[in-house]
């Protein structure tokens, strides 16, 4: 039998760790060039994830169990690899450790494009000159760059590279895997709710909850790493005033009151665990602000299924993937603007709103706002939000990584000067 034509080109994808995310867009790659996922380990200090295994549609590379501590060994797996899997571009992540600094070396030695992926905006950190200077020098030497949205799009070009060599459509989720789990939370949620106002009905009586240590209730979601960027002691701060401007509404009724506030999930784990509970306790809201813990990628579609919106409440991050499954999932969001995601996923008034992460008030303010609406207008609400999704699912990183590559390969790979190979000597001495 004759061996399965090799597709024209062929594309090594590095990772440090491989999450569903991942797996997910290299199946879609999968599915328009040959793909190798390259792993760099298996487990690291920083997510909880459960390992995802195998693969599906494309060739996957393991190369360490966990992170090695040799800068050496690390880099010596990963030329082996490449060497292993002779790929025709290398899509690297990110510019500054040891593993893109590692590929870019050996695309350098071997004349491959190399594709720099990265989720990076200008003002998403302190930028540093010198530090900035590096990634101009490091991104002078790749063919092109794939990064998340329009903000970081900007900032790679602000860094050198060709408008028209900068693709979209790397912050992906599964977004069918969101939308028919949650769904089927959402289905269980409303069949539940009938079966309690029947028995109601009958005898006064009410069922327990579908998800037992969850309010029956409606109620905000969030979901994150605790930690200082996270900025859930603010988070947790607009939601107790929210519950004073909810209280103080004179057009409230009592009754409307009992039912019309809003409880808070807070999904995760992490070293500000003790100061956060310490919070919920000194603004005595422990029977309203819930802590189940990290959970893990088969569990999320629960907590997204029943909450009735969702808050990514974060003072920086890169771009927020949780926004990604939230509105797949079909919710509102309300998401802080210094999140790299919230000028191409959020359209203000139509899915959801963005705020400042430090304006407490203006948090509490449209959490307000959105406990206010009929359940007509969040459904509107979330239905955008499934519609504004659907473009940035793995289909859309399937096509930005495939248009890279293209690109890469219809222009000569940059040659990098003496300078630039000693650069990468030294930064990979550190």
């Amino acid at each position: 039998m004759m061996p399965a034509e090799r597709k024209s080109k062929r594309v090594a994808m590095i990772v440090h760790r491989v999450g569903p995310y991942h797996f997910a867009r290299a199946r879609a790659a999968g599915k328009i060039l040959t793909t190798t996922l390259v792993e760099m380990f298996k487990g690291d200090d920083i997510y909880k994830w459960d390992m995802v295994s195998g693969s599906d549609g494309f060739e996957r590379l393991t190369l360490f169990a966990n992170q090695p501590k040799s800068t050496r060994v690390l880099t010596e797996g990963l030329l082996t690899a490449l060497d292993r899997c002779q790929p025709d571009a290398v899509a690297i992540p990110g510019w500054m450790d040891a593993v893109a600094l590692g590929a870019m070396k050996w695309c350098r030695a071997h004349q491959i494009p190399a594709i720099v992926m990265s989720e990076s905006t200008e003002w998403d950190e302190r930028r540093i000159f010198w530090k900035e200077w590096i990634k101009r020098r490091f991104l002078s030497m790749a063919a092109g760059g794939f990064v998340g949205g329009q903000p970081h799009a900007e900032y790679m070009t602000k860094l050198g590279v060709p408008n028209d060599r900068v693709f979209e459509g790397y912050d992906a989720v599964d977004n069918d895997y969101f939308a028919g789990e949650a769904a089927k939370w959402q289905k269980l949620k409303a069949e539940t709710l009938k079966s309690d106002n029947e028995d109601r009905a009958a005898n006064g009586s009410t069922q327990s909850s579908a998800i037992s240590h969850l309010p029956s209730s409606p109620f905000f979601l969030a979901s994150a790493r605790f930690v200082e960027k996270k900025n859930l002691v603010r988070l947790i701060q607009a939601y107790a005033r929210y519950r004073t401007l909810a209280e103080n509404a004179k057009r409230l009724t009592s009754e409307a009151l009992k039912s019309g506030l809003w409880d808070l999930v807070l999904l995760g784990d992490g070293p500000l665990n003790a100061a956060i509970n310490s919070q919920i306790s000194n603004f005595k809201l422990t029977g309203h602000i819930h802590l189940p813990g990290f959970k893990q990628y088969d569990e999320l579609p629960a907590y997204y299924g029943l909450a009735s919106a969702f808050i990514h409440a974060s003072t920086t991050e890169q771009w927020g993937l949780v926004v990604n499954e939230a509105m797949a999932s079909g919710l509102p969001v309300l998401v802080s603007n210094r999140c790299g995601c919230a000028q191409d996923l959020v359209q203000e008034g139509v899915n959801g709103f963005t705020f400042d992460p430090y304006d407490v008030e203006q948090m509490a303010q449209l959490m307000f706002r959105f406990s206010a609406f009929p359940s007509l207008k969040l459904s509107e609400f979330g239905s955008a939000s499934q519609r504004i999704i659907a473009e940035w699912g793995p289909e859309r990183f399937a096509k930005g990584m495939c248009e890279a590559v293209n690109m890469a390969l219809s222009v000569s790979p940059p040659r990098a000067s003496v300078f630039d190979r000693l650069l990468l000597k030294l930064l990979l001495m550190k």
